[in-house]
């Protein structure tokens, strides 16, 4: 497919106004091939309105913004929830933008991993996150668990560069009654791998144990059905898909399940406190009966109005239009890429619906960080992981067929030199 038909299909695009709604970076005077919303989202042009409505507020009423106008700081969280529970599948009850990836994971693992008995092993991923594998490998140890024999770290049995839903499930299945929790990725930092959230949970279910998920890199990238599926809990970043700024914002969600629950175990704050009894300062905890009883503390309103900027983004895109168009241009991609196996490999799955916006190229030679750095020279801004990795994500809220073109060109041109 040539430049000229992949232009056609930007032409076409329903989508195509999205791009227009964001700041594209610039390399020699020119708009930069930027495949990298997987690690850093684009900047909506809108978000500089929304943080300054905010600061207009906080300069002209003080203290008193927190109950003036139509978005009053008091229940400023509250607007994220509908398009947060869009994206994840989830009731408004049961979402909630706030903290961070690794902060919302310790809250959330002080409240399901309740060790008892026998029933005390954990499973995540060998190749999982640091930040996931040291949150769980404390916790574990803060309660007498020792994770060096009962933290199970899951690696593909037979090799291969992705870990096959069947193998976690069958694991699930051998532990039995000494899992008390399975935490996985939605998707997979390094190989983009998609799990199978569904059957995660049910196996997890089956076994009496809890399913959590790190979504980072799945919200905003594809749509889930969190509530249906049963997942128990999940957490999130917002830097990435949901282009809310670096360190924004974090999110997390609860099946109401436990939500409702008043004694369920957690790490209390005031704000999770009833709130027409919060200001009254009685200490005479009542949690609220929703995802809001894990509530710490009032909103960081700067931040979230950054999210919010882009949240409503998603709204009007519609996550399963976005969706359509990634599995578009990745498939494209993917076939385009097949002319380079002497020289790349691909390791996320060949299947769509294993994979969302990223793919993963394992370059074969040992010169694929200079490959990466020329690319990198001439327009490109992707990532690289070690040991060989050029990490690439096209993001259908602002990327184009275009671009595809231009980085299959770019990349014929650094092989054969």
């Amino acid at each position: 497919m040539d430049i000229n038909t992949l232009k056609q299909l930007d032409q076409t695009d329903p989508l195509r106004r999205f791009r227009d709604e964001f700041h594209l970076p610039m390399k020699d005077g020119k708009p930069a091939i930027y495949f990298c919303g997987n690690s850093l989202g684009l900047q909506p042009k809108r978000t500089a309105d929304y943080l300054q409505r905010e600061l207009d507020l906080w300069r002209t009423h003080g203290v008193e913004g927190h109950f003036t106008g139509d978005m009053p700081w008091v229940s400023y969280h509250e607007w994220a929830k509908k398009p947060l529970g869009h994206l994840v599948g989830a009731n408004e009850n049961e979402v909630q933008a706030v903290g961070s990836l690794t902060s919302n994971l310790h809250f959330l693992l002080a409240s399901f991993y309740q060790p008892l008995g026998k029933r005390v092993k954990v499973i995540i991923e060998a190749g999982a996150f640091p930040s996931d594998f040291y949150a769980v490998h404390s916790h574990m140890g803060m309660k007498g668990v020792n994770p060096d024999t009962h933290l199970i770290q899951l690696k593909p049995k037979k090799g291969g560069d992705y870990l096959p839903n069947e193998e976690i499930i069958h694991t699930i299945n051998e532990l039995g009654d000494e899992l008390a929790l399975v935490l996985m990725p939605g998707v997979q930092y390094y190989s983009g791998q998609f799990f199978d959230i569904k059957k995660i949970a049910e196996a997890a279910h089956k076994v009496g144990a809890y399913a959590g998920f790190d979504l980072a890199h799945a919200i905003g990238n594809l749509p889930m059905h969190l509530h249906d599926d049963g997942v128990d809990f999940a957490v999130w970043c917002s830097y990435k898909y949901l282009n809310s700024g670096p360190g924004g914002i974090g999110g997390m969600y609860i099946h109401e399940r436990h939500a409702s629950d008043r004694n369920f175990p957690r790490l209390s704050g005031w704000w999770g406190h009833d709130a027409k009894q919060r200001f009254k300062m009685e200490n005479k905890l009542n949690p609220i009966p929703n995802i809001d009883g894990w509530q710490l503390s009032n909103a960081n309103v700067l931040s979230t109005a950054a999210h919010l900027a882009s949240l409503w983004l998603f709204e009007e895109a519609g996550i399963e239009n976005l969706r359509a168009k990634s599995v578009k241009m990745v498939d494209w991609l993917a076939t385009e890429l097949k002319r380079f196996a002497d020289v790349i490999q691909i390791i996320t799955p060949m299947n769509p619906t294993e994979r969302g916006c990223q793919l993963s190229l394992f370059v074969l030679h040992s010169n694929g960080k200079q490959l990466f750095d020329k690319m990198s020279a001439r327009g490109l801004i992707a990532d690289w992981r070690e040991p060989n990795v050029i990490r690439i994500a096209p993001t259908p809220m602002y990327n184009t067929f275009e671009e595809l073109g231009q980085f299959i060109e770019l990349l014929d041109q650094v092989v054969h030199e």
